[in-house]
């Protein structure tokens, strides 16, 4: 029996959708050893690597989804996850510890009613746990990451973070 070509528009739909990602699927496609690179590329323009994104990569390379799935939920730099506008990179690294990072930690889960890994019901806010930002001087400390660039806050307290999760809110 043999297999049917699909008769829908679906490859058309597919490649639109990631056109973005086409000139990286041009240059490493068929480059051996070069998924890493896809998968990062991926991430940056889309935010995340979506199932559709990696079945579409899967076509593009040939490698396995369960591969590409392999390889993207080995490494700590992928998301499988779409984040909030702001992503909360809350530093877990030593000097922050002993100034108290776990404090801030709870401070923020209290205040956006989140957990690490977790995204706000409004799409605002993504706190993940860093091992370090290397701005032990500022211990404790969170970067926050947006479109609009990176801004680092140090030397935190609960009444401080939650003030600037408040000013980023009232922004946003």
């Amino acid at each position: 029996m043999s297999e049917k070509a699909c008769n829908c528009n679906c490859a058309a739909e597919r490649a639109a959708q990631f056109t973005e990602l086409a000139p990286t699927l041009e240059k490493y496609a068929k480059v051996p050893g070069s998924l890493i690179t896809i998968l990062q590329k991926t991430q940056e323009i889309y935010g995340y690597l979506s199932v559709d994104a990696i079945n579409y990569i899967s076509e593009c390379t040939g490698i396995r989804p369960a591969k590409i799935y392999g390889v993207a939920t080995f490494y700590a730099q992928f998301r499988l996850q779409p984040i909030g506008k702001y992503l909360i990179m809350l530093c877990k690294g030593t000097a922050c510890h002993v100034n108290g990072a776990d404090m801030i930690e709870e401070a923020i889960c209290e205040h956006l009613n989140i957990s690490d890994g977790e995204t706000t019901e409004d799409g605002l806010f993504t706190l993940n746990n860093v091992a370090c930002l290397g701005c032990c001087s500022l211990a404790p400390v969170m970067m926050v990451k947006s479109v609009d660039g990176d801004e680092t806050y140090g030397n935190l307290t609960k009444d401080s973070v939650k003030a600037v999760l408040d000013e980023i809110r009232a922004r946003a």
